[in-house]
Order: structure tokens, then sequence, then C-alpha cells
């Protein structure tokens, strides 16, 4: 399925990156039953397309859900679901409850702290997100100056790698592997696979400390000091 994670943080709140087309399969196959806030990568459409299904976990939360995301995914997400951004809008029922907030530098979700982490997506910037000791990097093909720091002391990496032949906006797995080994961090999953790579000679094939990633996998993460 397209890729997107759930952080569930233990007292805190469930956080969802990307509502991904396959939201609702996603969230019945791997019992998805909270969402308290949500962060977005970027716009493209396996990244936004279920954004409808939210509506589910308003009633579940009982109320509006923010979100965040860069400003130009925020116009973006007003634009592609005016229906539920546009306070014009004729109104209908079982509209999604969200409010927008375009990211600025770090943040907090409760008492999650949040480091974007800016990545080049062929030639549109994203973000990346850091959680304490762990970083979520899908979508990207390049890796920019100013984020290599932040992405220090890692234990938990994901991170793209499409397949083995060029992609204009993914990293190879081969440039993954390179990308991967110089952040360094103990552990990484590559995310946003496509079809040409068979798992398990995929997997063999790589350094001892990475491998792909896979539907439903969970991991427990040090989400560091919390936000003040």
């Amino acid at each position: 399925m397209r890729p997107s994670i759930h952080l569930q943080v233990e007292g805190g709140p469930a956080v969802l990156v990307d509502t991904s087309t396959d939201l609702r399969q996603q969230a019945l196959t791997f019992g998805i039953t909270a969402v308290d806030a949500i962060l977005y990568t970027h716009s493209h459409a396996d990244h936004v397309l279920g954004l409808d299904e939210v509506r589910r976990f308003n009633m579940l939360k009982g109320g509006t859900i923010p979100a965040w995301a860069d400003a130009a995914t925020v116009a973006d997400l007003q634009r592609m679901f005016a229906y539920v951004f546009d306070a014009s809008a004729e109104q209908g029922g079982g509209i999604p409850q969200m409010s927008l907030t375009a990211i600025n530098g770090a943040f907090g979700v409760g008492p999650l702290a949040v480091q974007p982490v800016p990545l080049m997506h062929g030639p549109r910037a994203i973000l990346g997100f850091r959680f304490g000791r762990f970083a979520y990097l899908t979508d990207c093909n390049y890796i920019p100056d100013e984020a290599w720091p932040l992405l220090e002391g890692l234990d938990l990496l994901v991170l793209d790698a499409l397949r083995h032949r060029p992609h204009p906006t993914h990293f190879t797995v081969e440039a993954a592997v390179e990308a991967a080994t110089r952040i360094g961090a103990a552990r990484t999953y590559f995310t946003h696979i496509c079809h040409d790579l068979p798992h398990e000679a995929t997997c063999r094939a790589l350094p001892e400390s990475m491998e792909l990633a896979y539907d439903g996998l969970v991991v427990n993460i040090d989400a560091g000091t919390p936000w003040k």
C-alpha cells in the first residue's frame, strides 16, 4: 500500500503522517482507531487522496483534527479539497473537520517534538520529519546540505528507495544505501519501494543494518524530549 506512518505516543497523541490513498484500508487492516493530528510531507496524490477518510477519525475523536504541512502543501490541499477548507463552499454531511497550519520550523504536537527535515523530491522541496531518535524521509532523491545536521544520532531511519533503475524524483536502492550509510542510524528501513524489488532477495543484498520496510511493520522508538 502507499507510504504512510502512524505514531502512537505513550501517554500522548496518535499522529498520522500523510493521508494516503489507501488510508481506509490501512486503518481497517492494521487497527488504526485514533488520529489526533496529521502531518503532511507533500501534496502528491498518493499522500493526500485519503483525506476524506479523516471524517471517521473526527467522529472517533469527537472534534476537529489539526494538520501541519509546508506552505505549498497547505495551498494545494485548500485547492484540491475546497469543499473541506473553503468556508464559502456548500456544506453537506460527512465533511472532514480539519485545521491546517503552515510549518515554519520545529513545533510540538502535544508533548511530541517535531523537527521538519527539508528534502528534494525531484525539483520539488518537500518535508521529512524527525521525532526524537527516529526520522521519516519518504519521496526524496536528494538531501540538502542543511538537512544533514538534523539527521545526526538516529536510532532508526525510514528512507525512500524506489528501485535499482534511476528515477528523476526518488532514490535508487544504491543511492539510498549511500545516504543511509552517511546518516549512520543504528537501523534503516527503506520505503516507497516498487514491485521491481523482491523482498527477501533485496534484503539479503543490503548491508546488515538495512532492510526493506513492509505493510504493518511496527517498531518502538525514542520520541525524545517532550515539547515545551
